[in-house]
């Protein structure tokens, strides 16, 4: 099978863990990656909303022991784990004076340590796979200096150097470890911050024309890339940061 006849199913047979998948860049992946023929399950605090072909489980990837479980329960119920997404993730605004401790704990628990244990617990499954792969969801706030957001930056960067380590890790395993940063996307959490704005409406033009695209980046586009980096057909890619991000970190556009 040529690569270009194989995209379209080219997750065939394989089995897919999302975390975060009830909503936003998570649930748009789980879909996308279902469409193309893999067998997903979703990890999120609510999977009420998910879709009957997409396994759903309840899982807090705080709890070491809730994760391990569920891992363990997706590699009996559907053959194995191949492919792991950890898109969960959490958000915070202001500068290092606006959260407390418990809340950068919570965060680091949440964007960093969470991604860590699902993936370990995936790990062993991985092993054993003919196309094992991880993609961690980073941001361009790992590597632009986004304002107002101190405490999310610096998980997100965290996200971004777990990822090469974990890359670096495994690779002779024959796990690949890539990770996706997404510009400004419009998902429930955006929606949510631009209507505790002063000007929600302000707010949101100055989001869409930060990025050189003139617009929010959509949860399609980055699943999309997700995809990419996950599929089979990308077996030489690892250890790479891709960004989704309209053209923020690279193009500048002169004022019109």
């Amino acid at each position: 099978m040529s690569a270009a006849s194989g995209i379209g199913r080219d997750f065939e047979g394989l089995v897919a863990i999302v975390t975060g998948g009830g909503s936003g860049i998570g649930e748009a992946t789980a879909r996308a990656l279902t469409e193309r023929g893999a067998r997903v399950a979703v990890f999120d605090l609510n999977v009420d909303g998910v879709p009957e072909a997409i396994a759903g489980h309840p899982v807090d990837v705080r709890d070491r022991a809730g994760v391990v479980a569920a891992v363990e329960t997706v590699a009996a119920d559907l053959g194995g784990v191949d492919i792991v997404v950890n898109s969960a993730g959490i958000g915070a605004i202001g500068t290092v004076e606006a959260n407390d401790d418990d809340e950068w704990a919570r965060l680091f628990d949440i964007n960093v340590t969470g991604t860590a244990r699902v993936a370990a617990a995936a790990l062993p499954h991985l092993r054993r796979s003919r196309a094992a792969s991880i993609v961690n969801v980073s941001s361009v706030a790992a590597s632009n200096g986004i304002p107002d957001r101190a405490l999310y930056s610096a998980t997100k960067g965290a996200v971004q150097a777990l990822t090469f380590a974990m890359a670096v890790d495994h690779v002779r395993e024959g796990i690949r470890v890539n990770c996706v940063r997404p510009g400004t996307a419009a998902t429930p959490w955006v929606e949510r911050m631009l209507q505790k704005a002063a000007d929600p409406v302000a707010e949101r033009a100055a989001l869409d024309a930060r990025q050189a695209i003139g617009r929010l980046v959509t949860a399609e586009e980055v699943a999309g890339a997700i995809l990419y980096l996950a599929s089979p057909l990308s077996g030489s890619t690892t250890g790479t940061a891709l960004d989704v991000d309209g053209g923020l970190t690279t193009l500048r556009l002169r004022p019109q």
